[in-house]
């Protein structure tokens, strides 16, 4: 089993063995895109910052506007939860790596059901999201949840407002469970989602609109559901065991997986597992393989190779999940490619 302490520690024993150094004269770089990481990378800046006096900037303004961004050349690097498939790189000419890793969870308001006492499998979850299922004591809930007294109430469905990498992943899962939501809803940054459904901007969007309806169900990342103490739903994964999420859960999910492809892009949901949290993705940074100023390029490298070898307990105590040492290295062998 993939500890995360055993990570992080790794991590730390690889940076005591890496020599690097970090240059005085490295420019200072901006960044925009994915919501998820917005917190970890706040804090890795502003430790570097106090490191090296080098500032990195990133806002927080959806996966999709990262991709947009990067692609216009307006920022140093993008970044984004939904990972660019391999021919869209090489045509453009980016490198995309992971950084950190995370889950998305299923989060709800239910008056007198606490956090990871409700039980949900995709298909019944792929039902409630889609708007089949529009009230909390439907029978498909109440067979999965024996014991549980499930109030007459009607379900809101809380969703992102903007192109997001926690859709990607959340929708690619749900029409995985169930070809209705794949034809309905469908599988994107972006879903068209139901009458009984309200969007919310950022992780942080959806999580409010959660908090203050009662009834209501959404989804956020791992990290927004445990700082804001929102309360989870067990989720059956592909093993049959309803797990609740947690930052083992992913570690666990991630412990199997591939990180050699184009992209470094592994498929992460529905792993195999026993307590694999099956909505189990990373987050990516996209930066030009050849860009126009070297300076900035190398402050790129200079930012990631320092956050990934100082950065990963930062990461944990977050909430997410730290890359493996041995992806790390791979980290570093691709950001090699960046002139």
């Amino acid at each position: 089993m993939l500890s995360l302490k055993k990570l992080a520690s790794g991590t730390m024993a690889a940076a005591l063995g890496l020599v690097f150094s970090v240059s005085a004269l490295a420019a200072d770089i901006t960044g925009a895109g994915a919501t998820f990481p917005y917190a970890v990378y706040t804090k890795w800046a502003e430790a570097y910052k106090a490191a090296t006096g080098n500032k990195v900037n990133y806002q927080a303004i959806g996966s999709s506007g990262g991709v947009k961004q990067i692609r216009a050349k307006t920022v140093d690097f993008g970044g984004s939860d939904a990972p660019v498939k391999a021919d869209i790189l090489d045509t453009a000419g980016l490198l995309q790596v992971p950084t950190v890793m995370g889950g998305v969870t299923i989060v709800m308001n239910v008056p007198g059901i606490q956090s990871g006492k409700l039980r949900l499998d995709g298909v019944t979850a792929a039902e409630i999201f889609r708007g089949a299922i529009t009230k909390w004591n439907d029978p498909a809930i109440a067979k999965l949840n024996p014991g549980v007294k499930l109030p007459n109430l009607a379900i809101t469905v809380s969703h992102r407002s903007d192109g997001s990498g926690t859709t990607y992943a959340f929708t690619h899962y749900l029409a995985r469970q169930s070809p209705a939501f794949q034809r309905e809803v469908g599988a994107g940054n972006t879903g068209n989602w139901p009458s009984n459904a309200v969007g919310g901007k950022g992780n942080a969007g959806v999580a409010a609109n959660v908090q203050k309806i009662k009834g209501s169900i959404g989804y956020v990342d791992i990290a927004d559901a445990m700082s804001n103490n929102m309360h989870f739903i067990a989720l059956k994964n592909r093993a049959g065991n309803y797990v609740v999420p947690s930052q083992q859960a992913v570690a666990d999910a991630a412990s199997g997986a591939d990180f050699k492809v184009r992209g470094m892009a592994p498929d992460l949901l529905d792993q195999t597992h026993k307590n694999a949290w099956p909505i189990t993705s990373a987050t990516y940074v996209l930066v030009y393989e050849k860009g126009a100023n070297a300076a900035k390029q190398k402050g790129v490298v200079d930012f990631f190779t320092w956050a990934l070898n100082n950065g990963q307990q930062m990461a944990a105590d977050l909430g997410f999940v730290a890359l493996p040492p041995n992806v790390v290295k791979m980290v570093e062998a691709e950001m090699k490619k960046i002139k």
